[in-house]
């Protein structure tokens, strides 16, 4: 399989503040993401969350932080308890005139099994949900 990124952009009517804000407070991130039981935006930290099909099977997520530069740019690693691979997950934050772009950019993910809930259709698919409707709809509603 060739290897692709996931890359997902969307412009929200508020700034840059907030939309770190969204992605970096537990509290916050609970209302569009997942419900993580603990979450800092500081190189090393690691935190954990479950997600997956909520009627059939849930996946533990295993993530660490690699970057965190405030109001710019998030990226951590991204694994699953009991299936092979690591991914990247990366936020970055733009202006644009008096709004903020975020680009969401997922790589790696053709190193996890390429079936069922892990293909990177899926992927795709969940990203564009969580980035255009979920935290779009949390910004701006």
């Amino acid at each position: 399989m060739e290897k692709q990124d996931i890359v997902i952009e969307c412009i929200f009517n508020t700034t840059r503040q907030e939309v770190w804000r969204a992605i970096t407070q537990k509290e916050r991130m609970q209302k569009w993401y997942f419900d993580l039981p603990e979450f800092r935006p500081e190189v090393g930290f690691k935190f954990t969350f479950f997600g997956g099909n909520p009627n059939d099977t849930q996946y533990k997520h295993v993530c660490k932080i690699i970057e965190a530069i405030p109001e710019r740019k998030l990226k951590y690693s991204w694994e699953y308890e009991g299936y092979r691979g690591t991914s990247l997950v990366t936020f970055e934050l733009f202006d644009e005139k008096d709004d903020t772009r975020l680009k969401l950019t997922h790589s790696g993910v053709d190193a996890f099994p390429q079936e069922n809930d892990l293909s990177f259709h899926n992927f795709e698919a969940g990203w564009d949900y969580i980035i255009n409707t979920s935290l779009k709809d949390f910004l701006e509603t």
